[in-house]
């Protein structure tokens, strides 16, 4: 049995690939305030005792934003963080 083929109009216009980002403003400024630890150079522990909150706390927050910005390592996340211009200028004129 030979087979028709139809034109199927794509589901979606936007390029394949990237995907887009979360908006500044959707962050929680649990989020923002874990960002900029996380920028800075801090570990979990840190963040945590920094923030008077517990480490799987953190885990939790920091799982979230990478979700949200939709990158999978730390070096992705700042460099997200950088091009969203989601850090103050003070991390980016080093």
């Amino acid at each position: 049995m030979a087979r028709i083929a139809t034109k199927r109009k794509p589901k979606s216009t936007k390029p394949a690939g990237r995907k887009k980002t979360a908006a500044p403003r959707t962050l929680t400024p649990r989020q923002k305030n874990i960002l900029r630890l996380v920028a800075q150079g801090l570990t979990n522990r840190e963040i945590a005792g920094h923030l008077k909150i517990s480490v799987r706390t953190v885990e939790v927050h920091r799982f979230n934003l990478m979700k949200r910005l939709q990158v999978r390592n730390v070096a992705q996340l700042l460099r997200q963080a950088l091009l969203l211009r989601l850090l103050p200028k003070s991390f980016t004129s080093r």
